[in-house]
């Protein structure tokens, strides 16, 4: 079979590619029609090559139709989380530079005070103020476009500022098509083939990862099918309905797995299972064992991030070397450096660089940290970790400050910055502690202003203030109180020092 969405949906347009969250079928045929009409309906709008598309949807088809169109148009694709926050969504928007906007669910209310062209703003849901998503497509042609042109994604992550910042690439000088082709050998590192599959989506599509894994499943000519809402027993049901080969998944949702009753693991056909992956986040190294134990040798790892990557590693080679994330990938190199920049010796360890072939980034509009993430071609986003004597990667652990909660990314600066500006705090510090279900929660230490007194009334105010100036996700669990912040005459803050204590009694070695 042909290997790329375009070109195996014009050979076997009858083939099933999506499979709608609420079990609806939609031929290749299809999804290549309405994808191609959503390119000259971007290009109708006025846009041009290099422009900024953002999203912020369910896991619906939309979602993809306008990935497959931006990759072939030379647009570039923001997704947005749909639980941000008004401010939050704003920023986005407008640092990405979006010429149109899509939204569906939440995102409809928090972008619809954002000052965005009434004539590109649309919903794939009825929703005064916004264009119909259908209007997007309707009357334009079904065929493939003409003057196509490599798009790629332009997530945002965040770092040491707080602010989010977009990953952007230079599109490579090749076709759509022999980029699809590349999208899909990336899926044949972990042994997946073309033909037979169903990918199972079970994490919102606007992650990276998500996204990234359900759009090369296309052009690797396997079914996608959408959850929107995940839960243990329905993924299992899931999975024996659409007899699911592959998904995504983060550890949380194995622990969630595993805390089913033995009847209900029992009670679904999960022999379809051979590509289930994980990444995202730490995965302690007994959960994993289980996993391996109850759906047999079909977990594989890898080590990334939006940056870029990475690692690999098979459940046969984890058990061997139970906790690492891999080896490199055939296309990159992992270096671990100390501080002075010098490389490290096997099991000692140090930052953790990454160098992918014919490859490289920068951060939108922040040309600072752009030169910072990188060194003699490599990049990092400030894991520590160490290299074994065969070159298995295992990390130590993560950037310095961030956390990861049931998978997700969660910068505390961010946090902190919200929490700085109310009236009764003086200083803050904001990171992870442990959770058995989602691995982190968000803890927050304040230091009063003079003169005010630490209070369960006072707990709840905040914890108030950041409901309405975050999305939930990153708003704190739980606030504790410190009479002076651990920082250096410089103004350097000691976070180890207050997060050390919750973690004594746990291991944090991945």
């Amino acid at each position: 079979m042909e290997i790329g969405f375009w070109k195996n949906a014009a050979q076997s347009p009858e083939r099933i590619a999506l499979i709608n969250v609420d079990g609806s079928r939609i031929t290749a045929g299809e999804l290549y029609a309405e994808s191609n009409r959503v390119v000259y309906g971007l290009r109708a709008l006025g846009l041009k090559t290099g422009d900024t598309v953002a999203v912020s949807l369910h896991n619906e088809v939309a979602m993809l139709e306008l990935s497959l169109a931006t990759a072939q148009a030379g647009f570039y694709f923001t997704p947005i989380n749909n639980n941000l926050t008004a401010r939050e969504f704003d920023y986005i928007a407008k640092d990405s530079e979006a010429r149109v906007l899509i939204v569906s669910g939440k995102a409809i209310e928090t972008s619809r005070t954002l000052d965005f062209p009434s004539e590109r703003r649309f919903s794939t849901e009825a929703a005064p103020g916004f264009r119909a998503y259908a209007e997007l497509k309707k009357n334009q042609p079904a065929t493939l476009p003409v003057d196509r042109s490599v798009g790629l994604v332009m997530n945002y992550t965040s770092g040491t500022t707080g602010q989010p910042k977009g990953v952007r690439r230079s599109p490579p000088p090749i076709s759509p098509d022999d980029v699809a082709a590349r999208y899909a050998q990336f899926l044949m590192l972990f042994g997946m083939q073309p033909g037979e599959g169903v990918h199972l989506v079970v994490s919102p599509l606007y992650h990276t990862a998500v996204l990234s894994f359900a759009f090369n499943h296309l052009h690797l000519g396997h079914t996608v099918a959408l959850m929107d809402k995940w839960t243990p027993e329905g993924m299992l049901e899931r999975v024996a309905r659409d007899c699911v080969t592959s998904s995504h998944m983060v550890p949380t949702q194995f622990n969630r797995l595993l805390q089913l009753p033995d009847e209900v693991k029992h009670r679904y056909d999960l022999s379809s299972l051979r590509h289930m992956v994980h990444s995202a986040a730490p995965c302690p190294v007994e959960i994993k064992r289980k996993m391996l134990a109850w759906w047999g040798p079909v977990i594989y790892e890898y080590y990334a991030a939006s940056e870029g990557g990475g690692t690999l590693v098979s459940p046969q080679e984890w058990l061997a070397h139970p906790g690492t994330v891999g080896r490199a990938w055939p296309t990159a190199e992992i270096r671990i450096l100390s501080d002075a920049g010098s490389p490290c010796a096997p099991n000692e360890v140090g930052t953790v660089y990454i160098k992918m072939a014919n490859y490289s980034f920068q951060y939108h509009k922040d040309q600072k940290k752009t030169e910072s993430a990188w060194r003699d071609g490599f990049f990092t986003v400030g894991d520590a970790g160490y290299l074994d004597q065969e070159g298995y990667l295992f990390l130590c652990d993560r950037k310095a400050d961030l956390i990861i909660s049931g998978g997700v990314n969660i910068y505390p600066a961010e946090i902190e910055a919200v929490l700085i500006g109310h009236a009764k705090v003086s200083d803050v510090a904001v990171f992870g502690i442990p959770d058995d279900d989602w691995g982190e929660q968000v803890k927050a230490v304040i230091e009063t202003k003079s003169g005010v007194v630490p209070s369960p009334a006072l707990v709840e105010e905040l914890l108030g203030f950041c409901k309405c100036e975050l999305a939930p996700h990153k708003c704190p669990r739980s606030i504790d109180f410190t009479d002076a912040m651990p920082r250096d005459p410089s103004g350097k803050l000691y976070k180890r020092k207050l997060r050390d204590p919750y973690w004594q009694d746990r291991d944090r070695k991945i």
